[in-house]
């Protein structure tokens, strides 16, 4: 493994990309990751260089050159190869309809987004994530208030929202044309917008009838394994389409949630569609499918700031956004911390397990300043200016990392041993697992362990922050979580 990792540092200038937890195809016998392994050099000369957060058993990184390479995808535990590639030990590119280099990327449960170095997003996966494509008169609806029904192809997941989806394979046709969606995107968004069914229909063309083909999806939410799926569903999966947004708005990062999509510009400005129905999308309204990119309001007042719970909001625009499985959180650049959506296990900081329709003030990080966020299925982390690490929600494997499995209803600072000297600078979080990154170079992980996710060479859960070692001693510089597994970036001593 050591000269494996040399020789991937030598390909890629020093660095080496690890992977661990679980990555079906990229590892012998498809068995979980259970440390820091290093990811096989491509066949492309052309390096690994940043690692994406998000994927259901599979790596996104991108290259050098600025390709998204993804791996590790399986095609009998619930993968589909629309959103993951094809089966594959080795990073290959994925086949996006641009030339345009990718420099930010982002996986979903069930999608997939990515961002042009000309400020494009590319999404693909499951239909109900990515906007409509080709809407017909009998497919579209409008949806009023809060008590508006899918628009979606019926499925358990829109009957029990509660519920979460993988996907299963099918290798894509290589002769479908790229889709762009449809939907344009209003000046200003109320909350209650026209939306349109979501299944993608492209019967005009064979190619894209073909791709389009129902799958297989599997749900793992509750805490089921990926060997062990408890529900089975149909539903319809889109090529990579190109999201329509107004002239002149350029993104500059994607994040990906359970079901929904956040998009913020280089001015500031988020957007979000998919699935709302807990609040996520930050609307205002539970609108279950949102079919088109929607300016998310978290300054309703730009006068004074102020949100629409009557707090005042620090800052004018947004510098950081993540989504987790139903909730979302943003960060002003004046270092506030705002969240949205399902509240059920506290995710939203709020103090109560009540759900946020709007970007709303997390009042109890006070006047601290946050430079950077992570959200996962059932909890949220934050960091500061000075290097502390914040979380809440759902702790039922030890995912905060504050001791016990107790739920945190509010923000809780870490105060855990093998921090106290330490500032983090990065953090990431899995479904059901976190990953901090040190100014120092070192990782730190804690929470769910069944697949090795933690990289501590077994399979025992953590409730409290435990080191990452690296075999040969590199530096990390770059850290992502996938649902069930860790990438890092690593500098070879």
């Amino acid at each position: 493994m050591r000269d494996e990792a040399r020789n991937n540092a030598a390909a890629s200038g020093g660095c080496s990309v690890r992977m661990w937890g679980y990555l079906p195809a990229a590892s012998p016998q498809r068995a979980p990751l259970l440390q820091p392994t290093p990811v096989p050099v491509t066949p492309l000369n052309d390096p690994l260089k940043t690692v994406c957060n998000g994927g259901c058993g599979f790596g996104i990184a991108i290259s050098e050159s600025g390709k998204l390479n993804t791996w590790g995808s399986t095609t009998e535990l619930g993968q589909c190869y629309l959103i993951s590639g094809k089966q594959q030990e080795l990073p290959e590119p994925y086949p996006l309809p641009t030339e345009s280099p990718i420099v930010q990327a982002a996986g979903g449960w069930a999608h997939c987004a990515a961002v042009t170095g000309g400020g494009e997003v590319f999404t693909w996966g499951w239909s109900e994530c990515v906007p409509s494509i080709q809407p017909t008169p009998d497919e579209s609806e409008q949806v009023q208030g809060d008590d508006a029904s899918a628009c979606a192809p019926s499925t358990s997941l829109q009957s029990s929202p509660r519920n979460n989806a993988g996907a299963s394979h099918t290798k894509p046709s290589s002769h479908a044309p790229p889709l762009r969606n449809s939907g344009a995107l209003p000046g200003k968004q109320s909350g209650r917008q026209t939306h349109r069914n979501l299944t993608c229909k492209t019967t005009d063309s064979k190619g894209a009838e073909e791709i389009l083909k129902k799958r297989k999806i599997v749900s793992f939410e509750h805490g089921e394994s990926p060997e062990s799926p408890t529900a089975a569903e149909e539903n319809v999966f889109a090529p990579p389409c190109l999201v329509n947004l107004d002239p002149g708005i350029r993104i500059s990062i994607v994040a990906a949630g359970g079901r929904h999509t956040l998009a913020l510009s280089d001015v500031g400005h988020v957007w979000g569609w998919g699935y709302g129905g807990e609040g996520q999308l930050g609307l205002g309204t539970r609108m279950r499918i949102v079919s088109s990119p929607q300016l998310i309001p978290c300054f309703n007042s730009p006068e004074n700031g102020i949100s629409s719970s009557g707090a005042p909001i620090p800052g004018s625009s947004i510098k950081a956004i993540a989504c987790g499985g139903r909730h979302s959180a943003i960060v002003t650049d004046a270092g506030a911390l705002l969240t949205f959506g399902w509240g059920l296990y506290g995710q939203v900081g709020q103090g109560s397990n009540e759900d946020e329709l709007s970007p709303c003030l997390v009042s109890a990080m006070g006047g601290l300043q946050v430079t950077g966020i992570a959200a996962g299925l059932w909890h949220t982390l934050c960091i500061t200016d000075i290097g502390d690490v914040y979380a809440f929600g759902g702790n039922q494997f030890g995912q905060l990392g504050v001791g016990g499995n107790s739920a945190e209803m509010s923000p809780r600072l870490i105060d855990a041993p093998l921090l106290e000297d330490e500032s983090c600078v990065a953090v990431a979080c899995g479904a059901r697992h976190s990953v901090v990154l040190t100014g120092s170079g070192k990782i730190f992980a804690w929470g769910w362990n069944k697949y090795g996710q933690l990289g501590l060479g077994d399979n025992n859960n953590r409730d409290l922050p435990v080191q990452v070692t690296m075999n040969d001693g590199g530096r990390a510089a770059n850290i992502a979580c996938g649902w069930w597994h860790t990438l890092a970036t690593v500098h070879i001593k």
